[in-house]
């Protein structure tokens, strides 16, 4: 398909849009097996917070207060018995791994703030009412569920909805860009019907005055 039946006219793909890299690759299921470890874990933890009434800090440290007695009476009783120590594997994060998401966050964070200054400073009349929508409908969100859904429900749309517009990129353009000429002709309809005669009489009303 041609950039010009693309969504915004874009050249890039969605993996570069995303930055590329390890990121993009977990979020487009590049990389399958861990996206869907990340996936099942966080729906455990999920399950686990939900039901068993637990904080984050009280069952991280039940945890590890659990792995840490059965490692310690493991390699204790190995060393005496003569048996193999616990095989724990090498844990370790490379640089790149490193490197590629801190430049993944940095670049989001500095689009954040560029795009807080413009509304901060009201360059962009449009751009602050689109914010104030998301916001507003965020607001909605957060009144009708807890943080824990909220963040677990984020990370699956995260991790499936840019994977199935990649899959489905051709079909959901030729939709979008469909339904957007059609609200265009709608606005175009609007505006002349509406706006053009609430301006006409403003004018009018300013010069009887």
């Amino acid at each position: 398909m041609g950039s010009s039946n693309r969504l915004f006219n874009r050249q890039r793909t969605v993996h570069e849009i995303l930055g590329g890299g390890f990121v993009a690759d977990v979020m487009l299921w590049r990389r399958g097996n861990l996206t869907l470890g990340i996936l099942l874990v966080t729906l455990a933890a999920w399950v686990v917070f939900e039901k068993s009434g637990y904080t984050l800090l009280s069952l991280v440290s039940s945890v590890l207060l659990l792995l840490s007695v059965i490692l310690f009476l493991w390699a204790k009783s190995a060393a005496i018995l003569n048996r193999p120590a616990p095989p724990l594997p090498e844990l370790y994060l490379s640089e790149e791994m490193v490197n590629e998401v801190g430049a993944f966050i940095r670049a989001h964070v500095n689009d954040f703030l560029s795009t807080s200054q413009d509304i901060a400073m009201g360059r962009d009349a449009r751009l602050f009412v689109k914010v104030a929508a998301y916001l507003l409908l965020i607001s909605v969100i957060g009144g009708l569920t807890d943080f824990l859904t909220l963040g677990y429900t984020s990370l699956v749309v995260v991790l499936t909805v840019p994977a199935l517009y990649e899959r489905y990129e051709n079909y959901i353009d030729s939709y979008a860009i469909t339904g957007f000429r059609k609200m265009q002709q709608l606005y175009v309809k609007f505006d002349v019907k509406f706006v053009n005669r609430i301006r006409k009489w403003i004018l009018e009303r300013q010069k009887l005055s």
